[in-house]
């Protein structure tokens, strides 16, 4: 059986790149997104270049679409060397007009869904561990986890979340050999950043390929070195 991972917002941009790139690294892949339609052009593309790969539609914010996707992951491929918790929300709002509806969608599927693919997965990841030395955690938080930003609170909390849970994760587990990793990245082209396009043009945003190249540097490292988090930034532009 080759390896396996499990990406969730794998059907456009950072995880259809991470999930391409886990593919030409020979991993069958489980690809999670919300949006069926979507999700099976992602999955029939990454199938004709050649890719084991089965598509799973739900929506994260649900325990019980998280759960299933974990069972269906196991049922297909019955191991797991990488988790990518890739999906994600943003909704840019001041905050007098913050809805108590978004702000829980946000955590609800930024941070919420993360926690429980750990959970679902966990005997996995330690079995793939204990035979290859490590299994990798990939999380999408963002670089407002690093530098929080007005009208985008709620998003930058639930980033920062993400960013403190890989920290409790590499504590928690990296004795099993499950090395966690928080991925901070500024505006990439995507879907999601289209709002920003106006004042930063989708060509000079950071490309999803450039996201991915670093989720395969974490393949090559040996199990004695961990990258808590990997920021990304624009030439020009400060982290913080």
């Amino acid at each position: 059986m080759p390896a396996a991972a499990l990406v969730t917002g794998a059907s456009s941009g950072i995880g259809l790149a991470i999930a391409t790139m886990l593919a030409e690294e020979g991993h069958a892949l489980t690809l999670v997104a919300r949006r069926p339609e979507k999700l099976e052009a992602a999955r029939a593309e990454l199938e004709a270049a050649g890719a084991e790969v089965i598509a799973v539609p739900a929506n994260l914010a649900d325990e019980a679409a998280v759960v299933a996707s974990v069972q269906a992951h196991r049922a297909q491929w019955g191991r797991l060397d990488v988790l990518v918790n890739n999906a994600g929300v943003g909704i840019g709002q001041p905050i007098g007009q913050l809805t108590a509806k978004h702000f829980d969608l946000q955590f609800d599927t930024n941070v919420r869904a993360a926690f429980l693919y750990y959970r679902e997965a966990l005997d996995l990841l330690k079995a793939a561990a204990a035979e290859g030395g490590t299994a990798r955690v990939v999380n999408t938080s963002s670089i407002t986890a690093l530098a929080p930003q007005p009208w985008l609170s709620a998003y930058s909390a639930s980033k920062a979340a993400v960013r403190a849970m890989t920290v409790s994760m590499n504590r928690e587990l990296a004795g099993d050999g499950i090395h966690s990793t928080a991925l901070c990245p500024g505006f990439v082209e995507t879907p999601m950043t289209q709002f920003a396009q106006e004042g930063i043009p989708a060509e000079e945003m950071i490309r999803p390929q450039d996201i991915a190249e670093a989720v395969r540097m974490l393949l090559r490292l040996s199990r004695h070195c961990i990258v808590p988090e990997i920021p990304f930034i624009r030439p020009g532009e400060d982290a913080l």
